[in-house]
Parts: C-alpha cells; structure tokens; sequence
C-alpha cells in the first residue's frame, strides 16, 4: 500500500487519519493481547488481526508522518475482559467494534482510496471473529442461565418472604444461605440427570451441572450478603433485590452480545418475572405472620 490519494492534508482530514491511527494501533496491541488467552486456530486468527491492524496504522502514518500512541485504558479493558468473561464474549465485542471501522471506512473511500482496501481487511476481521470456537462457558450458557434464573426467582421469593415473615436479617440471612446451597445441590443434580437422558454431543453432563451450580451459588451469595452485614431487614432486603437486578443487567449484557439476542428483551423479561415473584413473595410473609402470629424478638 502506497500513498495514492491527497499529497497535502487539510487539517480535518488530518485529525480524523490520527485518530484512525489511534484506533489502529490500540487495536494491534488489544488482538495480541487477547492471543496470549486463545490457543491453537484462534490464537492463529488473532495474531493475524492483530499484523493486519499493524499494517492499516503503518499505511495511515504515511499520510501524517507522525507516530500515535495507542489508547492503554482500552487495552487494559479488553485485556481484563478477556481473562473474566471469556475470550469468545470479548471477541463478539471486538466484533461489534469491527462494524463501527467498516461504517467510517465506507464514508472515507471518496476521498482516500486505500481507505478501500483497509475496509476489505475490516470485513475479512469481521467474519473471523464470527467464525472463532466457543469456549465452554459460552457451550454451556444454558446451563448458566438456569442456575442464575432460578436462583433469583427462587431464592429472591424466598428472602422477601422470610424478611417481613420473620424481621431479623440474621435469621433470614442464615436461612438464605441453607435453602440457597441445598437448592443449588438440587439444581445441579436436576441438570446432571437432564443432560445424561438427552444425548447432546459434546455437552458433558458433568461439566453442566457445574456451571449450573456454580452460578446458583455465585448469586446466592450476592443475594444473601446484605443480610449478613446489616441489621436492619427493610434495608438488607433493599440491598438485595439491587443486587439481584444488577446481576440481571450483567448477566443480560453476556448473553446478549455472546449469543447476537437483544438485551432489553433479555433483561426486561428476567426482571419481570423476578420482581413479581419478591412482591408476591413479600405479601405472603405478611400474610403468613400475621395468620400465624410469628414473632421473634
């Protein structure tokens, strides 16, 4: 690639190079980064990404004569990302960002005909991204799904319930973390035993009742907590059902990149059903304490 296009830049084309240049070359570093957690085909993909995205910066830099450094933040974000939310989530997000290149590469193809070839390249990053394995996590995102779903309508009932049932955060705080263990013990051996009577292949029915315990027990805990810090119920109860709806957002984030689905269905649907479950929950702990005449002091 050569320069072909404008000799002399006029200072708004200049500032928008730089910045495709900053976007290049921050994205260079971000690909080799997420390599060093791939393996195999898709440690071979991102490398080449990563050599691709070298070359577009070195072909921009022709035109500006001027080094960019790339953007540190962002290559820590991904980086991060990478390593706690897995590399196939990262890379659908890349992905996304593959799109944005493309969009303002189209707009610059009448004025700078490499702009043309680069947008080649974007598209080509586009589809290997698609194309990269999914990892197990994201094999076995049913799994995960079912074990945080019914730990928040379940367990987000029963909290609500047991707080205006029994007004001791202690107490329901314990009773939380005993019902919360034995149900993501149940869960697990409920998915084990779905998985093993439905042949699915290359799903281990092990490996699922895992990720379904696992993330009941991550939201039991995040769900429990308040009760054990705090003394005062109503505040604990507050805590945790903004909690529950933070792991939603989160949650409904992952799924919603991961699997291409739209995240306000996601998100409103598990909140509906969630919040309707702690207010009937929370009406029959005062129905029950006061037909049975609970008190604990």
């Amino acid at each position: 690639m050569s320069i072909e296009d404008k000799t002399v830049l006029v200072p708004q084309d200049r500032e928008m190079i730089l910045l495709f240049q900053r976007s290049e070359i921050t994205e260079h570093f971000i690909y080799r980064e997420l390599a060093k957690v791939a393996s195999g085909k898709n440690r071979e993909v991102l490398l080449k990404i990563s050599d691709d995205e070298l070359t577009h910066y070195n072909v921009w830099r022709e035109y500006t004569g001027e080094d960019v450094k790339p953007d540190q933040k962002k290559i820590l974000f991904y980086s991060l990302l990478a390593r706690l939310l897995g590399l196939s989530f990262t890379a659908k997000l890349m992905e996304r960002g593959e799109n944005l290149a493309e969009k303002r590469y189209r707009e610059q193809i009448k004025n700078f005909k490499v702009a043309e070839s680069i947008l080649r390249d974007e598209i080509v990053h586009e589809n290997l991204l698609l194309s990269m394995i999914e990892e197990r996590r994201v094999e076995y995102i049913g799994s995960m799904v079912l074990g945080l779903n019914d730990a928040l309508v379940e367990l987000s009932g029963t909290l609500a319930g047991l707080t205006f049932a029994l007004q001791n955060s202690r107490l329901v705080g314990l009773a939380g973390v005993i019902t919360g263990i034995a149900a993501a013990l149940s869960m697990s051996s409920a998915e084990y035993l779905s998985q093993r009577s439905e042949v699915r292949e290359g799903k281990n029915p092990l490996l699922a009742a895992l990720f379904t315990g696992l993330s009941y027990i991550i939201t039991v805990v995040i769900l429990v907590f308040p009760y054990l810090i705090l003394e005062n119920y109503i505040l604990s109860l507050v805590w945790s059902i903004f909690n529950g709806v933070l792991a939603v957002i989160v949650f409904g984030v992952f799924v919603s990149v991961v699997k291409d689905k739209s995240f306000k269905e996601i998100t409103l649907e598990m909140l509906g059903i969630n919040l309707s479950v702690i207010l009937i929950s929370f009406l029959v702990g005062l129905l029950a304490r006061k037909i049975l005449g609970v008190d604990i002091g």
